[in-house]
């Protein structure tokens, strides 16, 4: 994942997620998860692509943000999320090493 850095798309956007294809192939790891905390970055099998959480999913409990189906962790937003909130689809997002 590491490799395909940085990253720049545009942002597709399910709740307060992001998410956009990268040129990455990964599997679906043993430790993936279908519940995430605030500010996780993901990589989604499915659809090879990064997300970006920063609230609540269309899926989501009143306890737990959701992703669509299992996703990998592959990192954490170092800085503050909040001014994710209201980006839309077809924004370009991009995403490198801190």
């Amino acid at each position: 994942m590491l490799k395909a850095l940085p990253l720049e798309a545009e942002a597709s956007t399910w709740g307060d997620e992001i998410y956009f294809g990268i040129p990455v192939n990964a599997e679906l790891e043993e430790s993936a998860q279908d519940a995430v905390d605030l500010g996780d970055l993901a990589y989604w099998p499915p659809g090879s692509a990064l997300c970006i959480f920063y609230g609540r999913t269309p899926v989501s409990t009143s306890s737990e943000i959701r992703p669509a189906s299992p996703v990998n962790i592959i990192g954490r937003l170092l800085d503050d999320w909040s001014g994710l909130k209201g980006t839309a689809s077809g924004t370009t997002v991009r995403v490198e090493l801190a």
